[in-house]
């Protein structure tokens, strides 16, 4: 038996895996993949003044427009502290603000600015030049194999944290 053969179902180790990880190829490359994205997303989003995270908060403000602070939590699976701590660094930078909601003076709103509008374009030229970066050289087919796994695996994870697994097969 080959000596990378095993529990991963004989795909080889991956460059810089360690042979603690080998029973978790694709778990292990999915780390490495998201850590190097995230990196390459900050280093294009400082160019327009964000940090990775905030672009999300910022294109879901532009869809929906504004929203009570609890609902960007509970659409963003964050605490309460973590999305108060976003949104105060996005209002210190002027690209949201709170608002009382006209229907309910007890609740704030959080709304894009004028500034935080402004972004829409550069935020979203910096998304394109991200996912060529991303994608490189793969042909249609061959990203939309890449988008069609990836959200397969999405599902997977998502079906196993909410309790919906298939049962294994037998």
């Amino acid at each position: 038996m080959d000596a990378d053969a095993g529990c991963d179902g004989g795909l080889a180790r991956g460059p810089g895996q360690p042979a603690a990880a080998a029973g978790g190829p694709i778990s292990h490359t999915i780390f490495r993949l998201a850590r190097t994205h995230r990196m390459l997303a900050g280093r294009l989003l400082r160019e327009v003044g964000l940090h990775p995270g905030q672009e999300l908060l910022m294109m879901h403000l532009w869809e929906t427009g504004p929203l009570r602070q609890c609902d960007l939590a509970e659409v963003f699976d964050t605490d309460s502290a973590r999305m108060t701590r976003t949104v105060q660094r996005l209002e210190r930078a002027g690209y949201v603000r709170r608002v009382s909601d006209p229907g309910d003076g007890r609740v704030t709103l959080v709304e894009s600015t004028p500034a935080g509008l402004s972004l829409r374009d550069q935020v979203e030229q910096v998304w394109s030049r991200l996912e060529e970066r991303t994608a490189g050289q793969m042909t249609a087919a061959e990203r939309a194999a890449a988008l069609a796994s990836l959200r397969h695996l999405e599902d997977n994870l998502l079906a196993a944290t909410t309790g919906h697994q298939d049962p294994p097969e037998a």
